[in-house]
């Protein structure tokens, strides 16, 4: 079920989101582009206590970030022209050390992508000042 959010409702989404995931947790943020998904991204990296800006990794693929409980690392897998591109990213090895991965565009790392946690779907909507979000 779509649900229709505010700017803030889902920054508030996200960042209790956040604080709620368990260690080692994959959450898969999946949209158009300016659906919300990078917006969200920095929601639940906050409500994971990152404090530094968190900014879209769209040409660098991974950024990290230290959280409360250990890195977390923000994918962006738009850039990705083929699946196989995505062995590239050490997925165990994020998985490893870090305590999330919050992944944008998971569709393009194919199987390489480890099982999701949590998966997101974002929406435009009709309501310019909304976004749909459903978690599926």
């Amino acid at each position: 079920m779509i649900r229709p959010l505010t700017e803030a409702e889902l920054v508030a989404e996200g960042q209790a989101l956040g604080r709620a995931l368990a260690p080692r947790s994959i959450v898969a943020l999946e949209g158009n582009l300016g659906a919300g998904k990078t917006t969200f991204a920095q929601a639940v990296a906050s409500g994971l206590g990152v404090t530094a800006p968190a900014t879209s990794p769209t040409y660098a693929l991974v950024h990290r970030y230290e959280g409360r409980r250990g890195p977390v690392f923000h994918l962006d897998c738009y850039r990705l022209r083929r699946p196989e591109e995505a062995a590239d990213l050490d997925w165990e090895g994020l998985l490893a050390e870090g305590d999330a991965l919050l992944v944008e565009w998971p569709e393009k790392a194919g199987s390489w992508l480890p099982a999701p946690t949590r998966r997101f779907r974002f929406h435009h909507l009709p309501d310019a000042e909304r976004r749909g979000l459903e978690e599926c």
